[in-house]
């Protein structure tokens, strides 16, 4: 079995395993303007929130309206989603875990703010650890500051696959990132949430070429629209 992970820019990203297709953080075009496709154009059959950020979950509503998808993530979210749209949500909170369709999926600290886009409280924001009904375990960071929690993760048994925001700025930066996947004993690093908007920029070529030769931890860069495929 495999996962497949379609990167669309920012924090988005499409997994397809075992006939699902799960939708995080959707932000696509014209409001992410590194996204490539519009979110009209989407499938979902779940829906991950980590927050409310407008970043994050500015195409929630409307993909959900549109596919019936079931919206995971915070209590708040989950219930700000379900007055703007959702036909379905899973309101959860931090250390909580659920058996989905998918897979096991766990709630984790992640260090920054929540608001929904309309001024409304977000509740607390969340990372999300999963396993998947294939085998592989993906952390999915969230925004977040490099915390000591993630060692947590790695000394449960680490992680196939960890999505990190490597952006600085509003979420950890490079140098911490570093930090992170050695802290969850990454097999594998995605880097995610950098170059949207000017404060976030950096060079993820760079940061996967550092992660290696500190840690020796595999990288993938991918550009938006890219895929990449866990074995």
């Amino acid at each position: 079995m495999t996962l497949r992970i379609t990167y669309y820019g920012h924090s988005t990203l499409m997994v397809e395993t075992s006939g699902h297709k799960i939708v995080v953080d959707p932000f696509f075009a014209p409001n992410n303007p590194l996204a490539p496709v519009s979110v009209d154009e989407v499938e979902a059959d779940f829906i991950l929130l980590t927050h409310g950020h407008s970043d994050h979950t500015a195409d929630a509503a409307a993909l959900a309206a549109a596919t019936g998808a079931l919206v995971i993530g915070n209590f708040e979210v989950v219930s700000w989603m379900e007055a703007h749209g959702a036909k379905r949500g899973h309101g959860m909170n931090t250390g909580g875990a659920y058996t989905f369709p998918f897979g096991r999926l766990k709630m984790t600290v992640a260090h920054h703010s929540s608001t929904m886009p309309d001024g409304s409280a977000g509740g607390n924001p969340n990372g999300m650890l999963i396993t998947f009904n294939d085998g592989h375990d993906v952390y999915l960071a969230g925004d977040t500051a490099l915390t000591y929690d993630m060692k947590l993760i790695g000394e449960a048994g680490g992680v196939d696959l960890a999505v990190l925001p490597i952006g600085d700025n509003f979420t950890m930066g490079p140098d911490d990132a570093v930090v992170a996947a050695q802290f969850v004993k990454a097999k594998h690093v995605l880097p995610v949430h950098y170059n949207t908007f000017p404060p976030i920029r950096q060079n993820a070529y760079n940061f996967a070429k550092e992660l290696y030769s500190l840690a020796e931890i595999d990288c993938t860069v991918l550009e938006p629209g890219g895929v990449m495929v866990l074995e």
